[in-house]
């Protein structure tokens, strides 16, 4: 699915502020990476986000 940059900005926010409260991270990152939105990034690139859009 393509999503717009609207979606794609919330899908990341919303990923980066569950991370920031201590969700599992799945992907793996380097330990250096400790920022949650470049953490939820590479999660949005590899198609893991657990987050679905739904449109009317």
């Amino acid at each position: 699915m393509k999503y717009t940059r609207f979606e794609k900005a919330r899908i990341i926010g919303a990923r980066a502020l569950q991370i920031s409260y201590g969700a599992p991270v799945l992907v793996d990152h380097p330990e250096d990476m400790l920022d949650p939105i470049d953490i939820a990034m590479q999660e949005y690139d590899k198609d893991l986000i657990p987050i679905t859009v739904v449109r009317n």
